[in-house]
């Protein structure tokens, strides 16, 4: 039993990230496709009962946004890992700029999320954190925080 929590802004690599190394083995939780937190949390705690692998794929910038997934799934026996993607403000305009459609979001949306960020720490209650960045061609460079 397990909960991966991703924390990033938007642009930052974390859908793509779940497509190379989660898609196969976790059920992905993302706020903008459930569209309301109810949808999400009805979907989370039947996850949980279920006892199934799961990613919740949102920025979560604020260690109390955080919380309420640690809480609920540290309640019921799971491990919780945590998946840091560090960004620089710049790198993550350019490659928002990229997108098209709904995924574009408006700068000032993703500058208001890039600076309300709290960096997790293991006393949040993971049990593991990584750092991971962007490199090149789509990859990852991915670092275990020490404890």
């Amino acid at each position: 039993m397990q909960l991966i929590l991703f924390t990033g802004v938007q642009a930052s690599g974390k859908s793509t990230f779940y497509q190379h190394y989660f898609y196969h083995t976790h059920l992905r939780i993302n706020l903008d496709m459930l569209k309301t937190r109810h949808r999400e949390n009805m979907i989370f705690e039947a996850a949980l009962a279920s006892k199934t692998k799961i990613v919740i794929d949102n920025t979560n910038m604020r260690q109390i946004d955080r919380a309420r997934y640690i809480q609920r799934a540290k309640a019921v026996g799971f491990q919780v890992i945590s998946y840091y993607f560090e960004t620089d403000l710049d790198s993550t305009l350019q490659r928002n700029a990229q997108r098209s459609g709904k995924a574009n979001i408006p700068e000032k949306g993703v500058k208001a999320t890039f600076y309300k960020l709290e960096i997790p720490k293991i006393s949040e209650g993971f049990d593991t954190l990584f750092k991971v960045k962007l490199i090149p061609n789509d990859g990852f460079a991915i670092q275990p925080v020490d404890l």
